[in-house]
């Protein structure tokens, strides 16, 4: 009786383990909902041509961490910008994104600061804090998330310009 007991003692804690490891391992692979974020129309003017793109505009803390994590794709002509109540010089990171981006960072004129590539953090979930920083090394006070590549494909460079059109 003591035997089998020990091994029902044995069971329940094996299975509390294992239990234990696949929530976490879930948890650490389940894909929030995206946020609800505003659109609204961006200009990104070159001394040639003005572009327009749609945008997801990310004002709050919570939805600037989250940034296009878990996207598996973007539009050609959309993208997502970053707006920041005061200038900063905070890097952005690519855990959990998916995509390849391109960010310009820009001033309080609209001027572009500079432009950066960004690939995937391919890192395991518990290795992730050690996905590479994209910092612009100057401040900014907005950042433009596209397709990686975009702005090169359009000859934008640092110093074109970025503005704002209507809502969504």
């Amino acid at each position: 009786m003591a035997k089998f007991k020990w091994l029902l003692i044995g069971v329940v804690v094996a299975l509390g383990t294992y239990g234990y490891f696949a929530a976490t391992q879930l948890r650490l692979e389940s894909t929030p909902p995206p946020l609800q974020l505003r659109q609204r129309v961006l200009y990104v003017t070159t001394p040639s041509q003005t572009y327009e793109l749609v945008v997801e505009v990310a004002e709050t803390p919570e939805q600037q961490m989250r940034g296009l994590m878990y996207r598996t794709e973007l539009a050609e002509d959309h993208g997502m910008v970053f707006l920041f109540p005061r200038a900063t010089d905070v890097g952005f990171w690519m855990k959990n994104t998916k995509i390849p981006l391109s960010i310009a960072f820009f001033d309080q004129n609209g001027r572009i600061v500079r432009i950066l590539d960004m690939d995937p953090c391919t890192l395991p979930p518990e290795e992730s804090d050690r996905c590479p920083v994209y910092a612009p090394g100057l401040a900014y006070v907005g950042a433009l998330e596209v397709n990686q590549g975009w702005f090169a494909a359009r000859g934008v460079k640092e110093g074109d310009s970025i503005s704002f059109g209507p809502w969504k």
